[in-house]
């Protein structure tokens, strides 16, 4: 029998897409071993390439125009999976409202809002979903998921009555939150939280402070998110719940601190506190939804990567998962990447056998993301001599 590698590999973020990598990674396999079997599977971790890797698995496309994190319209697209009567639509947050949709790439920590992500939810509601998956990697805002509540029919309030302006920083003014007039599709439709992120709405580890700063927050931005946060907080806490939802009506004022309060930028807040929504690990969301396991029956190696290894792939990137589901059946598993900051120990406890990093071959950062395809042939070459022998091959 030929040998059978499994390619899953995330994006590199700015230079390839998750394809991209497994194109040029199979090419390099088969410059060495031309009569293997290559199986690829686009993956991601709920954030940036989530429909993708949807799409790439037969999920059908479906378009929609919804507010950039600025206010600017986008198009962005849904993945629709229709099977046994039951509708599924995927939302990827990055392709709504994140970080990539920035005008001119220019933050806007204190006013981005999350009111793309609620719009699409509603498109995929128009779509007759049973079931809506979102993915909330790549968020460019830090508005606890008041925009996304706000477009699907929440009214958020100061304490004149007058309606809330976007953006996170205006939740400082928050007096009241409406959610007589939410969309009543919401109470049939399953909501799914797929996020690795486990961190809470508030504090040291919350959505302010540790992921604000990527978003282009300054420390005095950090201070301000984080008040405001606190104030939203407070009336999400003592804003009686949708009985329809399913949200929690006990120890509300512990709603902050749940798991994956902070993910997005506390849209895991609105998601999981007002919505009711079930929260799942985002890579593991994305490998079922993309087939993984199917596809590494008869494997005898699996190749995964990402632009870096480092200490947030162990926290359950993409990698992480596909590393942990083959593991389960016994085939090693072997990474590319461009950047290698973990040490032996760290790759073991993430369950790669090796890592063959590009600045092996290119130490430039520039050169190495232009000459990324080349590189990643070149390298899968190496992957090949190593791990495939020309018996099996």
């Amino acid at each position: 029998m030929p040998t059978k590698v499994v390619i899953a590999s995330d994006s590199f973020k700015s230079s390839l897409s998750s394809l991209d990598v497994a194109d040029a990674v199979r090419l390099g396999l088969l410059d060495i071993a031309p009569t293997a079997v290559v199986a690829v599977v686009a993956v991601a971790d709920g954030g940036e390439g989530t429909v993708a890797a949807a799409l790439d698995a037969g999920w059908e496309g479906a378009p929609v125009e919804v507010p950039g994190p600025t206010g600017d319209p986008v198009t962005a697209t849904l993945a629709v999976l229709r099977r046994r009567g039951q509708v599924t639509v995927l939302v990827e947050m990055a392709d709504t409202c994140g970080l990539g949709r920035l005008p001119g790439g220019v933050p806007a920590p204190l006013t981005a809002s999350s009111r793309g992500l609620g719009v699409a939810v509603r498109g995929a509601l128009d779509l007759g979903a049973d079931e809506v998956v979102i993915g909330v990697g790549g968020s460019a805002s830090t508005d606890g998921g008041s925009g996304m509540l706000a477009a699907l029919g929440a009214r958020l309030q100061d304490a004149s009555g007058h309606d809330l302006r976007d953006g996170g920083a205006a939740l400082a003014g928050v007096a009241r939150l409406d959610l007589s007039g939410l969309d009543p599709r919401l109470a049939t439709a399953r909501l799914v939280l797929a996020a690795d992120v486990d961190s809470p709405l508030l504090g040291p580890g919350g959505a302010a402070a540790v992921f604000a700063p990527q978003k282009g927050a300054t420390p005095a931005d950090v201070a301000v998110l984080e008040a405001a946060l606190t104030r939203w907080a407070d009336v999400v806490s003592t804003t009686p719940p949708v009985p329809t939802l399913g949200a929690t009506s006990t120890n509300r004022s512990m709603l902050p601190q749940l798991p994956g309060a902070g993910a997005a930028g506390g849209v895991g807040f609105a998601l999981l506190a007002v919505l009711g929504a079930e929260r799942r690990s985002g890579v593991d969301v994305v490998l079922d939804l993309v087939g993984l396991e199917a596809t590494l029956a008869g494997a005898d190696l699996v190749v995964t990567g990402e632009g870096a290894l480092d200490e947030q792939t162990l926290a359950g990137k993409a990698v992480a998962g596909v590393a942990r589901r083959a593991r389960a059946h016994g085939i090693p598993v072997v990474a590319v990447c461009g950047r290698l900051d973990l040490d032996a120990p760290g790759l073991a406890a993430l369950g790669v056998r090796a890592a063959y990093p590009l600045t092996d071959l290119e130490s430039e950062p520039a050169r190495s993301r232009a000459d990324a395809p080349d590189l990643l042939r070149r390298t899968a070459r190496r992957i090949a001599q190593d791990w495939l022998s020309p018996a099996r091959g």
